[in-house]
């Protein structure tokens, strides 16, 4: 007979296991799931309840396994938060985001700066981005700095510019340009980061603790959607070594409840960097002892190009807009390539970006390339967003046992752009080719990519299983996932791709007990009010962190 610190009854258990089976009942022991049974309560014969043991009724609300999101930025999500939010919605035109920004500057003392977050070019009425000349006529005296809802862009006045000394003489660094007007003048928007860091380098740093404070706040908006591991997928990228630090301390101390995977600027991990000549296995052991093993390495993570809606991302063809216009690759393929080895040698899981199909197809040489130096059975190497993966692209990916991220919210949120503007009709329906990963047998999650798109695994579900536009169309139907897939990309496929198969992402004897307990059944609703289905309770190791007052306890 066992003894249980948790027993949860009278529950619509979808396990997600192999066989995708359901339960009424089950057992918590130590923060790992003890027992499971088909009965509403668990038979007296097989379990003591003592004093020390909680009783949680469901009454009938569906519980699965706490979901996993594998990319999204939850530290700059947090930070974001004080600045100036310019996005469509609710702001219409550049006027609309000038008032704002004009707002904030007066609240700010002169010569300090202003920063905004989320426009976006195609949907402000006047149809282009903002430019340091209608920053300058708001906010002369203080240098301001908005970034584009892809985050691969951004826009700054003369101000900032002059702080940075770049003047209209600079040359575009490697992986990036500089915006310019019809006379060669720099017009201040900068495209990626490689550009965009000349600027954001000598913005005011956040202090750790400041770091540690937005990771705490933006955890309750992460575990509110039943979130229960998370994957910060570009750490130590903007704020370097201090950021690292408040990640592992947020997780050591329970700020962050969740168990937070860190994919490692791949800069940091150079024979200059702070962890050079680490292998990964020692990086991932300093993490979780820094961290009481609330933190894990995930990977080194890599950019190989930019976004579609900023025309940055690596296309083979040009884009539908702009016929002169396919993007650029942020590395050589050569140098690229030789990084990846030598990382791969080491023992480093590779992440990287890749939006365009070129970029996609130069990733997929580079793993080869190290894999055919260095085999590796297990390697898991991964691509993140996947965007415009072809039927081609998915084979090698499959061959080179390569899984995919895919970026699904997407379709909903530029779906009709990228069809009207960026890619065209026949490229825009296969954004994120869901069905063809599967037909593949191809390992894959889908992700937020928080805060580029709002954080709720139920609602990247929705994307999936229904393709809807914001316009109300299906975009490419015949790349419709099933809802249980679905679930199992935010679950089961979350915890293999962390290599944590064996300890989550179903509801198992042995496993750890986190869940998620959702008002509605998503197997048994319309597919299309899936992303309308409430969290009302999240555990994380047996242990109720969102929702505890709405339990129904016996």
């Amino acid at each position: 007979m066992m003894k249980a610190d948790l027993i949860i009854v009278n529950a619509n258990i979808l396990t997600l296991d192999s066989q995708n089976r359901r339960a009424r009942s089950l057992a918590v022991t130590e923060g790992r799931i003890s027992g499971i049974w088909n009965e509403v309560k668990p038979p007296k014969s097989d379990i003591e309840i003592t004093q020390h043991t909680e009783v949680v009724d469901l009454k009938g609300a569906t519980l699965l396994p706490g979901f996993i999101d594998t990319h999204n930025h939850i530290l700059s999500y947090g930070l974001m938060q004080k600045k100036v939010d310019c996005s469509t919605p609710p702001n219409k035109t550049i006027g609309d985001v000038m008032a704002l920004i004009g707002q904030r500057a007066k609240e700010t003392p002169v010569g300090e700066w202003v920063e905004g977050y989320g426009y976006d070019d195609t949907l402000l009425a006047e149809g282009r981005h903002p430019t340091k000349a209608d920053l300058d006529k708001v906010a002369p005296d203080h240098p301001v700095h908005i970034r584009h809802i892809s985050g691969h862009l951004g826009v700054v006045n003369s101000k900032a510019l002059e702080l940075a000394n770049i003047t209209d003489a600079i040359t575009d660094p490697q992986g990036g340009h500089f915006g310019r007007d019809e006379e060669g003048r720099l017009n201040g928007v900068l495209y990626e980061p490689a550009a965009m860091q000349l600027v954001t380098e000598h913005i005011p740093k956040a202090t750790k603790d400041q770091m540690i404070a937005a990771l705490g706040s933006a955890a309750d908006e992460y575990i509110a959607q039943g979130i229960t591991t998370n994957s910060d997928a570009k750490v130590g990228t903007t704020y370097g070594p201090e950021e690292i630090s408040a990640h592992i301390e947020a997780a050591e101390r329970r700020v962050n409840p969740m168990r937070a995977q860190l994919m490692i600027s791949h800069h940091h991990l150079r024979e200059d960097g702070i962890f050079g000549g680490y292998s990964s296995e020692k990086l991932n052991e300093e993490i979780e002892e820094r961290s009481g093993g609330r933190a894990k390495l995930d990977s080194a993570k890599f950019f190989q190009d930019g976004s579609i809606q900023g025309l940055t991302g690596a296309l083979r063809e040009p884009y539908y807009n702009e016929p002169g216009v396919s993007g650029n690759l942020i590395f050589d393929q050569e140098p690229f390539q030789e990084e990846i080895l030598e990382l791969h040698k080491r023992g480093f899981r590779i992440t990287t970006h890749g939006n365009g199909d070129r970029a996609i197809g130069s990733i997929l040489d580079a793993y080869a390339y190290a894999l055919s130096n260095h085999p590796v059975k297990d390697h898991r190497h991964r691509i993140e967003h996947v965007q415009t993966a072809t039927t081609e692209d998915l084979d090698r990916m499959k061959e080179l046992q390569v899984a995919g991220s895919f970026f699904i919210n997407h379709v909903y949120y530029w779906g009709d752009r990228h069809e009207r503007i960026f890619l065209g009709p026949e490229r825009a329906r296969r954004i994120s080719p869901l069905k063809d990963a599967i037909d593949r047998n191809l390992l894959f999650t889908l992700h937020s990519d928080c805060p580029i798109t709002p954080i709720s695994p139920l609602f990247s579900v929705w994307a999936a299983v229904n393709r809807i536009t914001r316009e109300g169309r299906v975009l490419g139907p015949e790349q419709r996932c099933d809802v249980i897939t679905a679930l199992k990309a935010m679950t089961i496929y979350g915890a293999a791709l962390n290599f944590d198969e064996q300890n989550s992402g179903t509801i198992e004897v042995g496993k750890r007990a986190d869940f998620a307990v959702l008002d509605q059944d998503p197997t048994a609703i319309d597919p299309q009010l899936i992303k309308e289905i409430s969290v009302t309770t999240t555990f994380i190791d047996g242990i109720p962190v969102f929702g505890q007052k709405k339990l129904a306890t016996v």
